[in-house]
């Protein structure tokens, strides 16, 4: 039986004897989707589609009670059998969907600033042995990402044996410092489209793959988004707010500001490797190009950084080698451009 259909029964057996409208709402890059179960007053709730043969919503319910001091959706209703789950709407306003609405400087602030409080408050609750940790293996496999999907199945360049010692060398100096970063709550896609635009907090949304790891990460998903770029300064001005923030409620930030900032970039790096290879896989693995063309960005975000820093040199020669250098950070040049990212050429 379709899913659909099967979605359908379950909110009649849920609601029996009323009319209810059911519209797609939104899908993740995984095998979930969401769809509007609107009632003949107006009133909606959120219905989770998530094939229990491919996926489980055993980690969504358990990361929701542990995330319940930010505002996330209420539970409603289960069927852990058929991978359903009735949710509160938190409206259809991202907070993507806001920042390009307005592109005022004063609005897009306010947004950011109100995500921090959420931000804070989720890692003010932080405690270990509660979420899976964000431990060295787990953060190496996910750089491992880069030159398995997007190197060798993107760029179609499987890394050469010296671009494979720029690699381990540029893998073995940023390790360390990630794995000493003071440990909290991670969201792990705590980004401007899993944020609902409320009265009040924002919603936070797609929190199923929390872990318990480096404070900067969630920081860095927020400030280097996939689907809309801040200026370096602007981008500053947020971390030095965030930075102050924490520091007042008590978070374990570094006392200096420059070496917060260097966590920061550090761990945007690992981040950027990781979504490059992720958003490669999703095309050529799972046949979805939503995300492929956003690749360039994170190019972009990791030539500034590596750049930046003695120590990631490496890093920054092997992308140089494998996308062109990019002397006025306009955009990807040389061999992997967005058009090409687009046609598939």
């Amino acid at each position: 039986m379709h899913r659909l259909e099967l979605l359908h029964k379950w909110l009649a057996h849920l609601y029996p004897q009323q009319t209810i409208n059911v519209e797609f709402a939104a899908a993740d890059a995984d095998f979930r989707r969401y769809f509007r179960a609107i009632w003949p007053d107006g009133s909606s709730m959120i219905v989770m589609d998530a094939p229990p043969d491919k996926i489980s919503t055993d980690a969504y319910v358990k990361v929701r009670e542990i995330f319940a001091m930010v505002r996330v959706p209420k539970l409603l209703a289960r069927d852990p059998e058929q991978g359903f789950l009735l949710l509160e709407d938190l409206g259809k306003v991202t907070y993507l969907a806001a920042l390009q609405h307005d592109a005022r400087e004063v609005v897009h602030r306010q947004l950011l600033l109100e995500a921090l409080d959420s931000l804070i408050q989720l890692q003010q609750a932080s405690q270990p042995g509660v979420l899976p940790e964000y431990d060295k293996a787990l953060l190496l496999r996910e750089l491992n990402l880069f030159p398995e999907w997007f190197c060798a199945q993107e760029l179609a360049q499987p890394l050469t044996p010296a671009q494979r010692q720029l690699w381990d060398a540029g893998v073995s100096a940023l390790l360390p410092t990630l794995l000493e970063q003071p440990q909290v709550f991670v969201h792990r896609d705590f980004i401007v489209r899993n944020l609902m635009l409320m009265s009040g907090p924002p919603g936070v949304l797609d929190f199923q793959d929390a872990v318990y790891g480096p404070i900067s990460y969630d920081l860095v998903s927020l400030l280097r988004d996939a689907f809309i770029e801040w200026d370096e300064a602007f981008v500053l001005d947020i971390v030095i707010r965030y930075w102050e923030k924490a520091r007042a409620a008590g978070l374990p930030v570094p006392t200096e500001l420059d070496v917060f900032y260097r966590q920061f970039e550090w761990m945007g790096v690992q981040r950027h490797l990781k979504v490059a290879g992720i958003f490669a896989r999703l095309y050529h693995r799972d046949g979805k190009d939503k995300y492929r063309a956003e690749i360039p960005r994170f190019l972009k975000y990791l030539k500034r950084t590596t750049r930046r820093y003695h120590e990631l040199a490496p890093l920054y020669q092997l992308l140089v080698q494998l996308v062109g250098s990019d002397a006025d950070d306009a955009g990807v040049a040389s061999s992997y451009t967005t058009t090409r990212l687009v046609s598939g050429g």
